[in-house]
C-alpha cells in the first residue's frame, strides 16, 4: 500500500499544482506531461507483473511436477504394501474377503511410465497447437 500511497501524494500534488492550488506557477496547465509519465511508469508496471507472473507460473509447473512424482511414489509403496499384507494374509491362511480388487491393487503402477505418458501427451498437444496456429 505504500505504492499507492507515494503515488497518491505525488499525483495529487502535480494536479493541485498545475491548476494553481498551491500558489506555485503551474508548469503543465493542460496535464499532458502527467499524462505521458503515467503512461510510461504503465508500461513498466506491466512489464514487471508479466515477468512476476512468468517466474511464478513456473514455479507452480515445478510444484505440481514434484506432487505428482511423490504421488506416484506414494502409490508405488502403498502397491508393495498391499501385496506384503496379502502375502501375509496367505501365510496365515486368511480368507481374502475382496478377491478381484486385491488382485488389482496389486499391480505394480510404473512411475516412470506414467511420466513417460504424460510427457507423450504434453508433446502431442504442443504438436497440435503449432499445427492450429499455422
Amino acid at each position: 500500500m505504500a505504492f499507492v500511497y507515494i503515488h497518491l501524494a505525488l499525483y495529487g500534488f502535480w494536479i493541485m499544482a498545475n491548476l494553481g492550488w498551491l500558489g506555485l506557477k503551474p508548469w503543465d496547465p493542460t496535464f499532458v506531461v502527467l499524462a505521458m509519465v503515467a503512461s510510461v511508469e504503465a508500461i513498466f508496471l506491466s512489464t514487471f507483473v508479466l515477468i512476476t507472473q512468468n517466474r511464478m507460473a513456473a514455479t507452480a509447473e515445478k510444484r505440481a511436477e514434484l506432487d505428482l512424482q511423490i504421488s506416484l511414489l506414494s502409490e508405488h509403496e502403498v502397491t508393495k504394501l498391499v501385496a506384503m499384507v496379502s502375502e501375509i494374509s496367505k501365510h496365515l491362511g486368511l480368507h481374502e474377503a475382496a478377491g478381484g480388487e486385491v488382485e488389482e491393487l496389486k499391480r505394480n503402477v510404473a512411475p516412470e511410465a506414467v511420466l513417460d505418458a504424460i510427457e507423450t501427451s504434453e508433446k502431442s498437444a504442443e504438436a497440435a497447437a503449432k499445427r492450429s496456429n499455422r
